[in-house]
């Protein structure tokens, strides 16, 4: 192994090895630390009785983050200092576009934290071109030899993240790593990765950018947070990225424990599709029974009939196969659409071929409903009002459509039987947020602007 290439990485190690490997760049830890009746792993810091961590031999292995490859008693942890070496390049940005001049304003907000041992939220509605207002910090940070990387809680956002970033970064050396990468790890001044990967790092980034810090499974999750505090150096930036802040950074910002850049307004300045609600009488019965209610039949038949690609949002994996005949039996034989979920084998394929319109919809749970962008698309949440399904979700949910310029609109359409809080509480939050962004275009001072991002959070 060349420790050279692993610069920032937490490398699992057999303890015979370690001889081998004495340098002053390299730090050996104990993988796993035994206590009476518990050990606790430092690798994800988690703490695991010693019944249910026993391997032969008193031996033990850390269960929590196994998904990783297996860490035990009879391995160290070998971390090698990040010593930045990267190569000059004489081009770092060939994005050619141009950012709006709200967009040019976090922008730059975000340029000047470059460097700086902070953390600070870039909170903007879907589809306001968070990936694009990224695109000169990091040609900052990566001008100034910092390593760079932007990580993400679902894969489908680090792949589609990573071609963006691919383009507007074509001569710095990059890398994208998740559970099911082609790609052998190699040392690289830009990273992408799913949140679990930062596990594998320590003290590795000047600049960690996690996007959609408040989705599942990072929220709320302290092996995920142990994972961010122990990637980042020491004096190292942390950017958040979200169009629906969790409590935890709402009471953050309350308390100015975190800077903030806010913009209510999508990149192509309209307004959000407001959200549609439709009522049934138990329409799960009636899927069932292999049937459509009359309201959701009449929508697939207009997306039909306009030649518009739709997804369909249904509350439990259980129910994709049912949802799935009773549409295709609705829909003409040409129409090709399936499901997707989160365990879903080929859900990177699938995904893949709704982009490239091999599919015209895909019936899906929440793993679709944030990161994932198709333009010009429709949608219908059936069951809507049950209780799987957050008021942040519904929001992120609505936020798949009407993100391009070509269709800056379209149907969003939620289906219930009941007329919940949750399901209110998303209505008026994208009401809300479009006030705002009117009030934007019409003029109204910055600073003033500013001023009432406070009333989001009360």
């Amino acid at each position: 192994m060349d420790f050279n290439e692993m610069a920032g990485r937490l490398v699992v190690v057999d303890k015979s090895e370690e001889k081998i490997m004495s340098s002053d760049n390299i730090e050996i830890y104990q993988a796993i630390k035994v206590f009476k009746n518990k050990i606790k792993c430092n690798r994800c810091g988690k703490v695991t009785t010693k019944e249910r961590a026993k391997l032969p031999y008193d031996n033990y292995y850390c269960p929590k983050c196994i998904v990783l490859g297996r860490v035990s008693t009879l391995n160290n942890l070998v971390h090698v200092i990040e010593d930045n070496h990267f190569n000059k390049v004489d081009e770092i940005l060939t994005w050619d576009g141009k950012l709006s001049k709200f967009q040019e304003i976090c922008s730059n907000e975000l340029i000047n934290i470059i460097g700086k041992n902070t953390e600070h939220l870039l909170w903007a509605v879907t589809g306001a071109g968070k990936t694009e207002m990224l695109f000169k910090p990091i040609a900052e940070a990566l001008r100034k030899k910092f390593r760079v990387a932007i990580t993400s809680p679902r894969v489908d956002v680090c792949n589609e993240l990573y071609p963006r970033l691919d383009k507007a970064f074509k001569e710095i050396d990059k890398i994208l790593l998740h559970g099911r990468s082609e790609e052998a790890y190699r040392y690289t001044q830009l990273v992408v990765c799913t949140t679990h990967q930062l596990l594998k790092f320590k003290e590795a980034f000047d600049v960690l950018i996690i996007d959609e810090v408040d989705a599942f499974p990072y929220v709320n999750n302290k092996e995920l947070l142990f994972a961010t505090k122990q990637a980042i150096k020491k004096t190292g930036t942390l950017i958040y990225l979200t169009a629906t802040p969790s409590n935890e950074l709402a009471k953050k910002i309350k308390r100015g424990n975190i800077s903030i850049s806010y913009l209510p307004m999508r990149f192509h300045q309209n307004a959000l599709p407001t959200i549609k609600v439709e009522f049934t009488n138990n329409w799960w019965g009636f899927i069932l029974q292999g049937k459509l209610d009359t309201k959701i039949k009449k929508y697939l038949k207009k997306w039909e009939q306009n030649g518009k690609q739709f997804l369909v949002f249904v509350p439990h994996v259980a129910m994709l196969n049912k949802v799935r005949e009773v549409i295709k039996a609705v829909l003409a034989s040409k129409i090709k659409g399936d499901t997707v979920h989160a365990a879903d084998e080929y859900r990177i394929e699938k995904v893949q071929k709704m982009r490239n319109k091999e599919y015209t919809y895909l019936i899906t749970t929440t793993i679709l409903e944030r990161g994932v962008t198709f333009p010009e698309i429709d949608l219908l949440v059936l069951g809507a009002d049950n209780s799987v399904f957050s008021t942040s979700a519904l929001v992120q949910i609505a936020g798949r459509v009407g993100r391009s310029v070509s269709r800056p609109d379209g149907d969003v359409i939620f289906i219930c039987d009941r007329y919940t809080r949750k399901v209110k509480d998303a209505q008026k939050q994208i009401e809300f947020l479009n006030k705002k962004a009117k009030k934007l275009r019409e003029g109204i001072s910055w600073i003033a602007y500013y001023a009432t991002t406070q009333l989001i959070l009360n």
